[in-house]
């Protein structure tokens, strides 16, 4: 060994899903712009502002988004933005615009902007399953004394 130079016998300590404790947070989408909103919550439902963060292990929280009807876009993405969906067969693409897609199902707005964010992988599956999206101020997740996530 050089000189100065001291080995340690540290060892890497990987998360595992099971060990983490899992907090609840609430966010209030009311005024709040999609894209900017969406990848917060991605950061936390993925776990990366927690010290043990670890790429292959479901170390993030649960959020609850509520007033999803009230979330909006910058400029004139509201009238351009589109929504495509495919059933597989000759002629079965549909598109709808964020207003129609905003009156009728405001909730996967949000989902699908997040859900986007997160891996492509089984992880990025189950870590979709840890949020949850409401039309209105009421949701029945009281009972996990969910936390105010405040966002800039």
């Amino acid at each position: 060994m050089k000189a100065g130079i001291k080995k340690t016998n540290k060892i890497t300590k990987f998360a595992v899903s099971g060990e983490n404790t899992h907090k609840w947070y609430v966010v209030d989408a009311n005024g709040r712009t999609l894209g900017r909103m969406a990848s917060e919550i991605a950061k936390r439902i993925r776990g990366k502002y927690n010290p043990k963060y670890t790429p292959n292990a479901d170390t993030g929280d649960w959020v609850v988004v509520v007033n999803a009807e009230k979330v909006r876009l910058t400029g004139k993405r509201a009238d351009q933005k589109e929504y495509l969906t495919y059933s597989g067969y000759p002629g079965g693409q549909k598109s709808k615009s964020f207003t129609e897609l905003l009156e009728k199902h405001p909730d996967r707005i949000i989902r699908l902007a997040v859900k986007r964010m997160l891996p492509k992988t089984k992880l990025g599956s189950r870590l979709i399953h840890k949020l949850k999206v409401y039309k209105g101020e009421e949701h029945p997740h009281a009972a996990q004394n969910p936390a105010v996530l405040e966002m800039q």
